[in-house]
């Protein structure tokens, strides 16, 4: 973990936007520890100079990763505008550190969820907006089975008949009292989904059909399942 690096180059993003009052309360509400001097010429703004020193700072104290990195988050988070937390994660990721300013962000991560869950769902999740962060994902599973499917069916009436032992994706060979419980279903929670979470946010008002954090990661969870079973299904023309 390159502590060095993030102290200059998140020193360098924030001395326009952190004044030194704003630095120090933060500082001084989170660590338990001083401040320690750490020269470096090539940083010449005051506010910089003085993130660089509180970070490196941190980095010397006697303790474990998982508490230092929480120090570290709940520092970043206290001095960091808004509009400039992807940026800060950004550099933390880059220098192998695995923290988020916004804790809802690190949540999301931590489904490891399908990549076009990432793709499609993480700008509207980001954003707290998870009514359609669940409506863009079930929208996208409806897509892309259809699209490996080659149906022309849409929706319940699309997974009901692709999904079938008699359907043209498989994931089983749909010969054992097994293969078939497990095709059949496949079958039945994908057209389930399409009944319970796509018609229902395609169809009502948000404010209507609310749909909490705890929900939408939980349906982001499912519909990643959904979507790498399609990954692993093989298409038989009927």
């Amino acid at each position: 973990m390159n502590y060095r690096l993030i102290a200059i180059q998140v020193g360098d993003l924030l001395k326009y936007d952190a004044t030194i009052n704003k630095i120090e309360r933060a500082a001084r509400s989170v660590f338990n520890f001083m401040r320690e001097e750490f020269p470096n010429e090539v940083i010449t703004s005051e506010r910089a100079k003085l993130i660089h020193d509180w970070i490196l700072s941190l980095a010397r104290q006697k303790m474990n990763n998982d508490e230092r990195n929480e120090l570290l988050r709940k520092f970043l988070r206290l001095i960091t505008p808004e509009n400039l937390f992807h940026k800060v994660e950004e550099i933390l990721r880059e220098a192998g550190v695995n923290v988020y300013l916004d804790k809802s962000l690190e949540e999301f991560y931590s489904r490891n969820f399908h990549y076009l869950i990432h793709k499609h769902c993480f700008s509207l999740y980001k954003q707290r907006n998870y009514f359609h962060a669940v409506f863009e994902a079930a929208k996208v599973y409806n897509k892309v089975v259809k699209e490996k499917s080659k149906s022309s069916k849409d929706g319940y009436s699309l997974m009901m008949e692709v999904w079938d032992c008699k359907g043209s994706l498989k994931v089983t060979p749909c010969e054992t009292e097994t293969d078939k419980n497990v095709q059949e279903g496949l079958k039945f929670l994908s057209a389930g989904l399409m009944r319970a979470v796509r018609n229902p946010t395609a169809h009502e008002p948000a404010m209507d059909w609310p749909i909490t954090k705890e929900d939408c990661l939980d349906l982001l969870s499912f519909l990643s399942f959904l979507l790498r079973q399609l990954d692993k299904a093989v298409y038989y023309k009927n």
